[in-house]
């Protein structure tokens, strides 16, 4: 597998051709961002770190049934993927009122929801990745109905497996964020990644945040809070 040329970047990842037609590396980057880009950084570490967590659970997810776009982990930042094409819907699942959602219903943070609420958001940058529904997704033909049905099925059967790996090892799942592609024969993988900086995780007996709101908040110690979520994940906090 030859590296030839960065073909994207985005806020955490960088994305490099390959020999292969239909697979590409992406390298996962110490970059931290928040609020749309205005708040950046760096957290030393992150992207090793973020690269085994995500590859971890894309495994498990793929053990369970779920399709993924990984191949698999070539070094400490790169993974091997298959190429797809990005559905332009992030799915957001909740189990905890947290972050905007809290605003926007007016229900404190940190209320358990009576069952998982899914919602979609349009992944565009220069609109601020606006909360969309299913009538909008028609309109702007980001994926057809019945496409639609095949991604909700896939998040609430990603959500059930998550929050049970991680209630055994005393993490809330509070909410996270899901990204879909097509792959070159049309089938609908999971992509993007699934770690600290896509998920809110909470400590199930003092309520520490575990995640990238370290970040956002200002509260400090984010480094150890992703070495302690790779500890709790995988068994060890460095790498």
């Amino acid at each position: 597998m030859v590296k030839r040329k960065m073909i994207y970047e985005g806020k955490a990842k960088q994305i490099f051709s390959t020999d292969q037609d239909d697979q590409v590396i992406v390298h996962f980057k110490d970059d931290a961002t928040a609020f749309n880009g205005q708040k950046k950084g760096q957290i030393t570490g992150k992207g090793k770190i973020n690269n085994k967590i995500s590859n971890f659970f894309f495994e498990l997810l793929e053990e369970k049934g779920i399709k993924t776009h990984l191949i698999k982990e070539l070094n400490e930042r790169d993974s091997m993927v298959k190429k797809v094409d990005i559905i332009l819907v992030e799915v957001v699942m909740r189990n905890i009122v947290a972050g905007s959602l809290s605003k926007r219903i007016g229900i404190e943070e940190g209320v358990v929801l009576d069952k998982p609420v899914l919602e979609y958001y349009y992944k565009d940058d220069n609109l601020g990745d606006p909360l969309i529904n299913n009538f909008h997704i028609e309109v702007l033909e980001l994926a057809t109905g019945s496409d639609l049905e095949k991604i909700n099925e896939m998040a609430f059967k990603i959500n059930k497996i998550l929050k049970e790996f991680l209630d055994k090892r005393e993490i809330d799942l509070v909410d996270f964020k899901l990204e879909f592609g097509y792959t070159g024969d049309g089938e609908i993988v999971l992509a993007d990644e699934i770690s600290p900086d896509t998920c809110r995780f909470w400590d199930s007996n003092t309520k520490e945040k575990l995640d990238k709101d370290r970040f956002r908040r200002d509260l400090g110690d984010v480094e150890s809070a992703y070495k302690e979520m790779l500890k709790r994940i995988i068994g060890k906090g460095e790498l």
